[in-house]
């Protein structure tokens, strides 16, 4: 796993890996609890005007900005109790980042391999969905930084199998496809492979909501997926679930949004840093119990 969060889909059939397909999630966070209701109401932003003016007309002309995001990631974006609304994170920020753009958000679930498409594709204007900046996307979009997220293990409360992040040769992990995730362990069973040891069964599920399940109803024994989301995991499955070890391959979120925009990015980045220097930032982040991904700067990476 070179960087820790989401990535774009890479090849895995090559490798020695049983993979378990199935559909995006739908309501709630997957996990067999009910899902957590929404916390309070986030912060109004205000309007920039400065920053407002070097939004491309392109985007600004209909008055919103579209984002595409995948909704299965709580708490960072993810349906509501009544699954028609989408929220968390990324929503609230996304929503104070129009705000402060002089427009409003629209936020469409996508699955997450399609979100970098539908940018280039013009579908989406940014797209907003725990996305890690590595240079593998900067050589096709550009990208604003805004947190910063490392990858967690989870297993069944108590830990029953002994699972650490060191010991997951022959054990039966789940990751969401097209994350960091599961490159980790394609790397992870090369190293098995290279110790004469058995390779881990990876189930690879669409939605991280599935993955949740599959680890809350004991399909798998362990799942690794980014270090808030997990957190999250843990405190909405009723006491089922625990986290083991450290977050680790530490690395930042990116907004995303299509190359050769004018001064679009900076927009961004601006919006992003004065969310920062006024506070609403923090508070957005401590709303979601995420404090702990709070960066300083946020940067425009092209």
């Amino acid at each position: 796993m070179p960087v820790s969060s989401r990535l774009l889909p890479s090849a895995l059939a090559a490798t020695a890996v049983a993979v378990v397909l199935a559909g995006c999630g739908a309501a709630g966070d997957g996990s067999g609890a009910a899902p957590a209701p929404a916390p309070s109401a986030a912060p109004a932003a205000t309007s920039d005007d400065a920053l407002a003016a070097k939004v491309p007309p392109a985007v600004s002309a209909d008055g919103k900005i579209v984002f595409g995001t995948d909704a299965s990631y709580a708490p960072n974006e993810f349906f509501d109790v009544d699954g028609s609304t989408i929220i968390g994170l990324d929503v609230d920020l996304g929503t104070a980042i129009a705000e402060k753009l002089g427009l409003t958000a629209e936020f469409q679930n996508s699955q997450f391999s399609g979100i970098i498409p539908g940018i280039d594709g013009a579908r989406y204007e940014l797209g907003m969905s725990s996305f890690t900046i590595n240079d593998e996307r900067v050589a096709t979009v550009d990208m604003v930084s805004y947190f910063s997220a490392g990858t967690s293990l989870a297993v069944a409360s108590g830990n029953p199998d002994g699972i650490t992040p060191e010991a997951l040769c022959g054990k039966a992990v789940g990751v969401q496809a097209g994350t960091v995730q599961a490159e980790d362990v394609v790397a992870r069973n090369e190293a098995c492979e290279a110790a004469g040891q058995p390779a881990i069964a990876v189930t690879e599920l669409q939605a991280q909501t599935d993955v949740t399940l599959a680890l809350t109803s004991k399909r798998i024994v362990a799942m690794l997926a980014d270090s808030p989301v997990i957190a999250y995991a843990v405190t909405t499955t009723e006491g089922a679930l625990e986290v083991v070890g450290e977050p680790y391959d530490t690395a930042p979120y990116g907004i995303v949004l299509a190359k050769n925009q004018g001064e679009f990015s900076a927009a961004v980045a601006g919006a992003v840093q004065a969310l920062i220097d006024d506070g609403t930032y923090g508070k957005l982040l401590e709303k979601w119990n995420v404090a702990n991904g709070a960066i300083p700067t946020a940067e425009v990476e092209s």
